[in-house]
This record gives C-alpha cells, structure tokens and sequence, in this order.
C-alpha cells in the first residue's frame, strides 16, 4: 500500500513509518523541516516538505495513496488550542475529501469521547467530529492513554525537591502508554480491513497508581523513597504559573489533570479496553527515565 504518515520523525511517526516500510509499503512522510529529507528518505521513505496549514499541499500530497496517518501536532504555543485543531483538522477532511483516499488513521486521545471538561484535550474531540463527517471513509480513531514521556517533566522537581507532586497522584490509576506501542498499533490497524464509518482502538502499555509508578522510578534513580503526592488546584496553578506556563494553558491542563485525578478520561477507556496491552512496561520505561535523569 501506499500509505502517508503525517508527523515528520517525531515519537510515534517515526517507528510508524520504520515498521511500514519494513514490510513493503511505499511509504510518504510529512515534514514541515526541509532538513529532515535526508533523515526520512534514510529509513527508505519519501518526504514531502509543506505544512499542515496548507490544505492545497495536503490534498496533492494525500492524492493516490491508500491510507493516510494524520496527526495533529500539539501546539503548546498556539493562544487559542481549540481554534488551531478544529483548523488543521478542518484542513484534514478537505484533503481527505478531494484526495479520494478512503482508509485514515487519525491520532486521537482517551478522554476525547468526553465534549467538556478535559482542557487541552478537547481538541482531538473536536477533531474525531470533524473527520467523523465525511461519507464513504474508514476512519479509526487512535486513543492512547497517558504518555510515559510526560513522566520526564518531573525531572527537574525530583531534582531539587526530591518528591513529585501534582494535582493528581497517589492512589490514581495512570494508565500508560509509549509511543512504540502507539506505532505498532496504528500500523496493525493500517493493515487490518475496515468498512466505511468511524470506528474506536485504544491504545496501553501498563495500568500503575502513581505511587506505584513513583516507587518504580524512584528504585531505578536511586531513590527508593520517592513519592508521589496530590496537591490542590491553586497550589497547582501557582506552581506552573511561576514557571513561566500561560494563565490560558494553565487552566487547560488543570482541567485534564482533573479528568485523570477522578477517572473521567479513563472511563470509556474501560469500556474499551484493548484487548492486548503493548509491550513496553514502566519498568522499561523507567530505565530511559534514570538515563535521562542522569544527564
């Protein structure tokens, strides 16, 4: 198949298009960064350089392939997140429609089946309705849960205070996911036959409490005793707001941070639970933490 990977050679695109073109599909990455040719053609890809916000760019580019992976990157710096997804999501199905591809994999989140109360997340909600309208495709949308990489922000905290806090924690099911697992599974879905309509696939890699999950990390730092405690909304607030995190942003993430802390990103998740879990499990995560807290 001719299939297009949207995301350059980010954390879950690159593996994606790795594993792709190991088994024989032609395989088109998406870059914004013209640098970045020489890296994807090294994987035996091919790059096409233009930009998400380029809906011409895209329809050209999408046209004769037989499936598609978009993602919508995350734009921390973007002032309005909502408008900025509903806009690249929008540009998206215009693609999708004028391209004629009828297979796409759009990258979504748990919590996007909620439409209020998540934050930042209710972009990818926004996002899964605007490409849930376009007739004659097989759309799937891709839920992950809880990112390991996020677990790296602590870093600095772990650092000079020797603890982790936020206004989750403790005893709150995390459940966790890496982006080799992510790849994997979009790749499984890109080759397993779908009729026209939109369809769910969550993907995880572990379920911990965050005191569990601190424990792990703490052991592979040297710090058996690390814990993981929660702290209210407004200590919350003022602790990002100092670290320089904008008031809009902030309220964002409060929000999601919410949705974690009672279980209402989860909820559907369990519902839908996938029925094989990835392989890569917060112990092996947590020795890609100790590297990265060594440095």
């Amino acid at each position: 198949m001719k299939i297009i990977v949207t995301g350059s050679l980010g954390n879950i695109s690159q593996p994606l298009a790795t594993e792709l073109v190991q088994k024989g599909h032609t395989v088109v990455v998406i870059s914004s960064s013209p640098e970045r040719q020489k890296d994807i053609e090294a994987l035996g890809a091919t790059a096409a350089i233009g930009t998400l916000e380029d809906a011409d760019f895209l329809s050209a580019t999408f046209t004769g392939a037989d499936a598609v992976y978009c993602m919508i990157p995350p734009g921390l710096s973007e002032p309005d997140r909502l408008t900025y997804y509903s806009r690249i999501a929008g540009n998206y199905a215009k693609a999708i429609q004028r391209s004629g591809v009828k297979r796409v994999i759009l990258l979504s989140s748990y919590g996007a089946h909620l439409d209020k109360g998540t934050g930042i997340i209710l972009g990818a909600h926004k996002a899964e309705v605007a490409l849930n309208g376009l007739p004659g495709i097989a759309i799937t949308h891709m839920r992950p849960t809880y990112f390991y990489y996020n677990l790296f922000s602590f870093i600095a905290m772990i650092k000079s205070a020797g603890v982790m806090t936020a206004s989750y924690g403790g005893d709150d099911m995390i459940q966790l996911v890496s982006p080799i697992d992510i790849a994997a599974a979009i790749a499984d879905e890109l080759e397993t036959p779908a009729a026209a309509g939109h369809k769910v696939r969550y993907v995880a890699s572990d379920e911990r409490t965050a005191s569990e999950i601190a424990s792990v990390l703490g052991a592979a730092i040297g710090k058996p005793d690390l814990k993981w405690s929660v702290i209210t909304n407004e200590e919350m607030r003022s602790s990002m707001e100092s670290h320089g995190v904008p008031a809009v942003l902030a309220t964002g993430l409060l929000e999601m941070y919410a949705g974690i802390h009672n279980g209402a990103l989860a909820e559907d998740y369990y519902l839908h639970k996938p029925a094989v879990m990835g392989k890569v499990k917060l112990e092996d995560f947590a020795k890609e933490f100790a590297a990265a807290f060594k440095k």
